[in-house]
């Protein structure tokens, strides 16, 4: 159940990380409030995780999540530039991602 809680909590913060490009600069009320929200649900989920993943390697876990995903959802929805060494560094992310989760009991 950790390991869920962990990659929900990773899912939050792709969710937040994208959502601040609709709240333009936090004067958008609705994207905002969203925003706040999956930042919270981010780290109630990382915090149930940490009860018994070790810190480190659910901080690791959590952060590798949001920056493969949302360096991936940034190229899908916001024409970031989508080049063969960028895919080939977040794949390295999500390696490590898998690595820890196989070395962690």
């Amino acid at each position: 159940m950790a390991w869920l809680n962990l990659l929900i909590a990773g899912l939050f913060e792709i969710s937040w990380a994208v959502g601040m490009k609709y709240t333009n600069g936090f004067s958008k009320t609705g994207p905002t409030i969203l925003v706040v929200i999956a930042m919270l649900l981010s780290l109630y989920f990382l915090n149930q995780a940490i009860k018994t993943i070790p810190l480190g390697t659910a901080y690791a876990v959590w952060t590798g999540i949001g920056i493969a995903g949302t360096a991936l959802l940034g190229m899908i929805l916001f024409d970031e530039p989508v080049k063969l060494m960028r895919i080939f560094f977040i794949s390295l992310i999500m390696i490590s991602i898998i690595g820890l989760k196989v070395i962690t009991k």
